[in-house]
């Protein structure tokens, strides 16, 4: 089974936080990208505890070749692929994806499988030994979206994504992060 995803054409190019000039980027979007802790405890703290998680995708396939990579497994494994909207209501706030090996959801005692329309972040931020272990940026273009998904979130400009990896407490877990226009709108 080929690797699949509701949001991507294909998969989005990452690099480092130095391959950025970080300063040309509005104070606002500097905070959310830098944001240490969860980020669902964040939105909740701006917006209120009417932040909601909607899936898009959750199923088992074969991560995106540089997500394989990332996480240092095999291409060819299958993970807990995971692609949700936070959003309030109707406006979307961020979009999210989460590439889970079953290692480490069995680390996490299954935790990480049963989330429904929890956060992740909500479920990880509550490990004691979580760790994060390296964060990249991208800017993307609308036209790496999918149809549905640039249609769906009117997704017509550049918009900033942020991945981390992180590991519960040895095994590793990457969550990508893409931060949406109404999240800057006052």
């Amino acid at each position: 089974m080929p690797s699949y995803s509701y949001l991507f054409a294909h998969a989005p190019h990452w690099s480092g936080k130095q391959n950025f000039r970080l300063g040309q980027l509005s104070p606002r979007l500097q905070s959310w990208i830098n944001e240490p802790n969860s980020l669902t405890q964040r939105l909740r703290t701006s917006f209120g505890n009417h932040v909601r998680v909607s899936i898009l995708f959750q199923g088992w396939q074969k991560p995106f070749v540089d997500e394989a990579r990332a996480l240092k497994i095999p291409a060819s494994l299958h993970t807990l692929v995971r692609e949700v909207l936070l959003h309030i209501d109707e406006t979307p706030l961020v979009l999210a994806r989460s590439i889970i090996p079953q290692a480490t959801i069995a680390v996490a005692q299954r935790n990480l499988s049963h989330l429904g329309n929890r956060p992740l972040g909500e479920v990880i931020f509550s490990y004691p030994n979580l760790q994060r272990l390296k964060t990249e940026m991208t800017q993307l273009d609308a036209e790496i979206w999918t149809p549905a998904c640039r249609e769906r979130f009117h997704l017509d400009a550049e918009t900033w994504g942020r991945r981390t990896i992180y590991a519960i407490p040895t095994q590793a877990m990457l969550v990508s992060e893409f931060f949406l226009a109404p999240l800057f709108c006052d």
